[in-house]
């Protein structure tokens, strides 16, 4: 069985990454706005201060205390010809003001592809996509479940998936998990813990787990714990390191190709 390990990917672009940013005339910035201090949040934004500090890039965290905040905090760094890209750490304490504050952003900014007219593509889709090449998963002729559509993974990476003709249905709430059971590849990003039973699995398919979710205190991804006990799987992600570090990234080659286009 295939260990699905995106940290071990994620080391080889981050060098070349670190070697592409000492050429250049100064440091790329970016900017990562957030309101909430749930651990999964702040988790993963001292993910991205640590490995822009590692490439060399300036990563500025602000909580704002508002969408109106968040707001005029987007405004500014638009205009700030020092910041080269933006994102909000989703989610948002007030889910409904997300579309409305991401499409605020400058798309030549918009690092985590996101917005309606981003430049670039979702960073955890492309970064899933990064995994499942890397690790020689075919998805031609394969029946693909996307389970969750969310902006972040599900609807991005079903808009991939058509474009290119594949088999791809996707699960939301409401919809019937055992299906899942015909399905070669299944993709899971709700950030429910547990969501997919072992029963939901058949033998031979490709697992990937982008789901995360805090509970007291432990992060936990969408996989119930007795799948990762079989052997007759063909590829999963780990409990820790599988889309996460690709996703990060991803991020950083946004945001280095987003620095070198507004430097022109």
């Amino acid at each position: 069985m295939k260990i699905l390990d995106g940290k071990e990917l994620a080391g080889f672009i981050k060098e070349r990454q670190a070697t592409e940013v000492r050429s250049f005339f100064k440091k790329p910035k970016l900017l990562i706005i957030r309101d909430s201090e749930n651990p999964v949040i702040k988790k993963y934004v001292d993910l991205k201060i640590r490995y822009g500090d590692d490439i060399g890039v300036t990563v500025e965290d602000f909580y704002a205390k508002n969408p109106d905040e968040i707001a005029e905090k987007i405004k500014s760094a638009n205009q700030d010809q020092n910041t080269h890209g933006i994102i909000i750490q989703l989610p948002l304490l007030d889910k409904e003001k997300t579309d409305s504050l991401v499409n605020l952003i400058n798309p030549e900014k918009d690092v985590d592809g996101l917005s309606e007219n981003s430049h670039y593509d979702s960073a955890t889709a492309t970064a899933i996509l990064w995994l499942l090449t890397g690790y020689d998963i075919k998805l031609e002729n394969q029946k693909i479940a996307l389970v969750g559509r969310g902006k972040l993974v599900g609807m991005p990476l079903f808009k991939m998936f058509k474009a290119s003709n594949y088999d791809v249905e996707i699960f939301h709430r409401g919809s019937d998990l055992t299906k899942l059971k015909n399905f070669d590849i299944i993709i899971s990003a709700t950030g429910v813990p547990g969501l997919i039973s072992d029963d939901y699995v058949k033998p031979g398919a490709v697992l990937v787990d982008a789901g995360t979710a805090s509970e007291k205190g432990v992060i936990k991804g969408d996989l119930d714990e007795k799948i990762r006990e079989r052997k007759d799987l063909f590829a999963i992600t780990p409990k820790l390191g599988g889309v996460g570090p690709l996703t990060v990234t991803c991020l950083f080659d946004h945001l280095l190709q987003a620095f070198k286009a507004q430097s022109k």
